[in-house]
């Protein structure tokens, strides 16, 4: 047996030397065919990247035919990126290899991430690379011949060059310069607006600033997949977060000089009640469109809440994905406009102790949670969500309740279950933060698995079910306890033929799709005046909260008070501006970012961490 084993080795090494031998041959026998497939690589792979993201040829022909010079853009970005990888590597096949599977892999993302929420893919969304696990468990993926098809197409080419074995014939030095040459242009596209700004006017490039995702899109059905990829990444790093050219302790101090801190600490007589912030993942009140005649009962449970304590609407700041820019403008209570509206703001976040509103609730005598029904890897949110002042943080696999899934994910009355828990384990009043799964997509599951609209309303409907047995609970407890309810944004829905297609909606008229309602609920009889009557931006309902509990205020608490009679909106994506109020962006930038010179309730700790 093991004389016939190395038999079938020794012969599989012989072929393996024999083909080389023939590939070193091709390489000086077919110098033509080899420069001719080295000169129409760019254009091929630009064309199947194109082809597969928008599914059929006939589209991509219009796209060429519509848009001529968008394309040629594309084939000049491939050339040079070619001419780089031939310099490293100097073999044709390595370098077609490589800028392949970048670009199908690119490709293939993009079909898959517009399938399934309708927004397209830009290069920030990278980061999120060490969650694909978590990714795939949100995304409708589905292999189709076409798909199929479009690889082999692709592997064919690399199997021809494999053999046919073009290669560089440059010196060292040579090879050397050559990269240099190509890698200068591309990184002056990204960090030169000076340069990249005419580039993309020769090429008639769409550079309308996008400042919401359906703006993004259009831009997108404008420059088409690779393009789009490389003017938003441009885009992106010119709105990279800097430090002003102002900051400093003396500015800080300038802006909250003439505030008045309040002294009081009396929290209505003495009584500390419970305070619960309770984001609903993707809950959304979709009779906002009365043309999609949705029943009342599906939000019985959020009507009902409403009518026993009070309602509102407050402007999300994101839309169909991104949960963590709604979680940090309640977390913090400072806008992501602010620090220029990063997709991930926790990944800016300066590593060390945050003055998050968690803190002041410390301070306050209160016991503080953060629970999430979900895995604490993504979003990095175990890490950094530890420098945010919570005495306790519950993920999925740390609850101590029974678990149940409804769906993909864990049941909104799980989580309902677990908050009961701690309030009766605790005796110290609670500040809890939870952001709930349940309504996450896909919305394949339910009655009819095709109908991910009518699936979707099926589990509002589950959730407003459960959230009345819940306030039914803390109806009976014993502790006063105020619960402030609101979805982060509207749902991902499938992007080409989904419901905000068929509803119209395009960048001049989804301001509606960041209006979120919310509810504020007592069971001690609560005075809710304080809710206010207008849109108010997130950010600014923690501030709300803290009025109706009439806990103590410093400096920065008394400014943001002013600022949300004074601004009660900041926010890009649903007004569509582009101007920048300096005080919220410094103080912004100050607490997250900064040294935190600013007022908080842990000025001696964060002097200490700098001093170490």
């Amino acid at each position: 047996m093991k004389e016939k084993t190395k038999g079938f080795v020794t012969l599989f090494l012989e072929r393996i030397k024999a083909l080389n031998a023939k590939r070193n041959e091709n390489t000086e026998r077919f110098r033509i065919l080899n420069l001719i497939l080295m000169l129409i690589f760019p254009t091929f792979i630009v064309s199947m990247a194109e082809i597969n993201q928008g599914k059929y040829i006939s589209s991509f022909l219009s796209f060429i035919i519509n848009r001529p010079s968008v394309m040629f853009f594309n084939v000049v970005i491939a050339a040079i990126l070619f001419c780089m990888l031939l310099a490293v590597f100097k073999k044709g096949w390595i370098a077609v290899l490589i800028q392949s599977f970048t670009y199908m892999a690119l490709s293939i993302t993009e079909l898959f991430k517009f399938n399934t929420n309708g927004n397209h893919l830009i290069l920030s969304d990278m980061k999120l690379i060490r969650s694909v696990k978590s990714l795939t468990s949100f995304a409708y993926i589905k292999i189709t011949p076409r798909l199929v098809i479009y690889i082999a197409v692709v592997m064919l080419f690399f199997g021809v060059v494999f053999y046919f074995n073009p290669k560089l014939r440059l010196r060292p030095m040579k090879r050397v310069a050559a990269s240099l040459a190509c890698i200068v242009p591309c990184a002056g596209m990204i960090m030169l607006p000076s340069f990249s700004a005419p580039v993309y006017a020769f090429f008639n490039l769409d550079t309308t600033p996008a400042t919401n995702t359906f703006k993004l899109n259009e831009k997108f059905s404008s420059n088409s997949f690779l393009a789009f990829l490389v003017e938003t990444a441009s885009e992106s790093y010119s709105n990279r977060l800097v430090e002003p050219d102002d900051y400093n302790e003396e500015h800080i101090n300038s802006i909250v000089n003439n505030i008045k801190p309040s002294s009081a600490e009396d929290f209505n007589g003495g009584v500390k009640p419970n305070v619960i912030v309770m984001m609903s993942e993707a809950f959304a009140d979709f009779r906002a469109f009365d043309q999609l005649n949705v029943d009342d009962s599906y939000y019985a449970g959020f009507d009902k809440a409403v009518e026993e304590g009070a309602g509102g609407v407050a402007i999300s700041p994101t839309y169909a994905s991104w949960t963590v820019r709604s979680e940090f403008e309640l977390l913090f209570g400072l806008p992501v406009r602010g620090i220029n509206d990063p997709n991930m703001p926790q990944r800016i976040l300066a590593d060390r102790t945050q003055p998050a509103l968690a803190q002041y609730y410390n301070k306050w005598g209160y016991k503080t949670a953060y629970v999430h029904p979900f895995t604490g890897s993504f979003y990095s949110r175990t890490r950094i969500y530890a420098h945010f002042g919570f005495d306790k943080m519950i993920f999925d696999e740390d609850f101590e309740v029974p678990v149940e899934r409804y769906g993909t994910y864990i049941d909104d009355s799980t989580v309902f279950d677990q908050l009961t828990k701690l309030l009766k384990d605790t005796d110290e009043p609670m500040y809890i933060h939870t952001t709930t799964m349940q309504n996450h997509q896909p919305y394949n599951q339910g009655e009819d698995p095709n109908n991910e609209f009518g699936n979707y309303l099926q589990w509002i409907g589950h959730t407003t079910e459960n959230l009345t047995k819940f306030l039914d609970t803390m109806r009976e407890l014993d502790e006063p306890t105020l619960i402030f309810f609101v979805g982060d944004h509207f749902p991902s829905l499938k992007g080409g033929s989904g419901i905000y297609d068929q509803l119209g909606m395009n960048g001049d008229n989804c301001s509606v799709l960041y209006e979120q309602k919310y509810f504020i609920w007592s069971n001690y009889g609560a005075d809710l005046s304080a809710v206010p009557d207008e849109k108010v931006s997130f950010f600014y309902m923690p501030y709300v909260l803290m009025d109706i509990i009439d806990a103590p205020r410093d400096e920065f608490i008394e400014l943001m008070f002013e600022y949300k009679d004074k601004l009660p909106v900041y926010s890009s994506d649903y007004t569509n501006a582009t101007y920048h109020d300096e005080t919220l962006d410094m103080l912004t930038y100050d607490r997250v970012v900064g040294d935190a010179l600013s007022p908080s309730p842990i000025v001696g700790e964060l002097a200490t961490e700098r001093m170490e």
